[in-house]
């Protein structure tokens, strides 16, 4: 039947590792170690920048943002996570699960929209240094912020309205421990032209653009870099990018693999799958504010300092 009021109510069923008892707690135990480090990592940073006034600069207010978008995606899969890994249970309700991919999509908008504001702000700081300060002013970098939480917001809003009216009627069972998108639509057996097509077009107007202006970015940046006459002077301009692309990078790699998997990866293994969306979800949060503190000379000073106070 595609009548969806004969599951009553309508839950679904999260899958583990594949392969894997739900009880591997040997599984579990490095999981909830990432999740501490991502907390420890994010809330650390976002405390420095609050305190330290000297980080009070565009670069570390976007920074800040980056960390609070890491901090919801990943808080976003925690509960069901437990669940699933120390408790055991995997089944979830419809509206708790609607509600999961919701804030995973929203904030995932959300992360790639700061490094684009990210990228903006390294382009300014290197093309046009003398201009830097009277360009991003504070309150630019308020409306940039909102703006990309905004946008992240509202654009992922119609995908849980669209859904949320579909018939499923096969089995319940999702990829991972978690719900996204494409994989509820996978459940899905009535028509899902409308669906796809307008989850495509949030990708596209998203992350595909979000892309785009970072390339464009860069490509600009690394022009007005090698015109700069002294080595020296070269090196340190293109030593103040380094973290953001490694954040770039952290974060659309594993976004562009399971997408592809997604699409055109049928037939690999179920774990493959699962590795990628758990890298997508997990890596970024966790390595970013490793990344931002061995690479950025200002919070490595912080850190230090704050150690030797605590010695």
């Amino acid at each position: 039947s595609s009548n969806r009021t004969e599951f009553s109510p309508l839950t679904f069923i999260l899958t583990g590792i594949p392969g894997l008892l739900m009880s591997s707690y040997w599984m579990a135990l490095p999981l909830c170690c990432l999740y501490l480090l991502m907390l420890l990592g994010n809330c650390t940073l976002l405390w420095m920048i609050k305190t330290d006034h000297s980080l009070h600069t565009p670069m570390y207010y976007f920074l800040s943002m980056l960390a609070m978008a890491d901090l919801g995606l990943s808080l976003s899969t925690l509960p069901t996570m437990l669940a699933i890994f120390w408790f055991q249970s995997t089944s979830l309700r419809f509206e708790a699960c609607l509600a999961q991919m919701y804030f995973i999509h929203s904030f995932s908008a959300i992360e790639s929209g700061v490094l684009v504001a990210m990228a903006f702000d390294r382009f300014v700081a290197i093309c046009y240094p003398l201009r830097y300060a009277s360009v991003l002013t504070s309150s630019l970098v308020r409306k940039a912020g909102g703006a990309v939480f905004l946008r992240g917001i509202c654009v992922v809003l119609p995908v849980a309205v669209l859904i949320k009216n579909m018939p499923f009627c096969r089995s319940h069972v999702l990829s991972h421990f978690f719900c996204l998108h494409q994989d509820l639509l996978r459940l899905v057996c009535g028509d899902v032209k409308v669906n796809s097509l307008y989850g495509l077009t949030v990708v596209v107007l998203t992350k595909g653009l979000d892309s785009l202006t970072i390339l464009l970015s860069y490509t600009m940046i690394i022009r007005a870099i090698l015109s700069i006459v002294s080595q020296e002077a070269r090196a340190k301009a293109f030593s103040t990018c380094i973290s953001h692309l490694c954040a770039v990078l952290i974060f659309y790699i594993p976004l562009i693999g399971l997408s592809i998997t997604h699409r055109f990866g049928k037939h690999l293994p179920p774990l493959t799958h699962t590795l990628l969306a758990d890298a997508y979800l997990l890596v970024p949060p966790v390595l970013n504010p490793l990344v931002y503190s061995w690479k950025t000379k200002q919070i490595r000073r912080r850190i230090l300092i704050l150690l030797c106070q605590r010695g």
